[in-house]
């Protein structure tokens, strides 16, 4: 093989938006409540190999926002990408997966999740900044602490 062929690659493919859901299960009743709503926001990050270098990374955040008891709106955004990853050393691979795929996803998939929020009625949500090294992190340690390896969602 030519020295050429073994430069790190790295490379997007596609960026796309994979599912996008939206619950209003208390409309048009929730739009006369007079406060706003509280927030809560869970984040999940998942890789799946298409095929040899090929990588999917998916980012999946939900946001349900209530009003007292009552839910406002529950929005589930899958935003992936495809990316093309070669030649990279070995140990390096899983953090580039965990850690460089979402930032770059991740822009697309806040805009896609104001969107829906506006377009459904309410006030944008803009989710807030991540840093996926850390999430990253905290993710490989819970995953060594729990005894089948699978760690819950943030």
């Amino acid at each position: 093989m030519s020295e050429e062929n073994q430069q790190p690659t790295f490379n997007i493919q596609r960026i796309y938006l994979k599912d996008m859901s939206l619950e209003q299960p208390n409309s048009p009743a929730i739009f006369l409540e007079q406060e706003g709503p509280g927030i809560e926001v869970s984040i999940d990050i998942a890789n799946e190999t298409l095929g040899e270098g090929v990588y999917e990374s998916t980012i999946t955040v939900t946001v349900t926002a209530k009003i007292k008891d009552k839910i406002a709106f529950l929005i589930e955004g899958k935003q992936a990408g495809i990316f093309e990853v070669r030649n990279i050393p070995e140990g390096q691979l899983e953090p580039l997966l965990g850690i460089a795929c979402p930032n770059i996803l991740y822009p697309y998939l806040r805009a896609n999740i104001a969107d829906v929020v506006t377009r459904a009625g309410f006030p944008p949500v803009h989710l807030t900044e991540i840093n996926f090294e850390v999430f990253y992190q905290q993710r490989k340690q819970a995953l060594a602490q729990t005894p089948n390896g699978a760690a819950a969602p943030h």
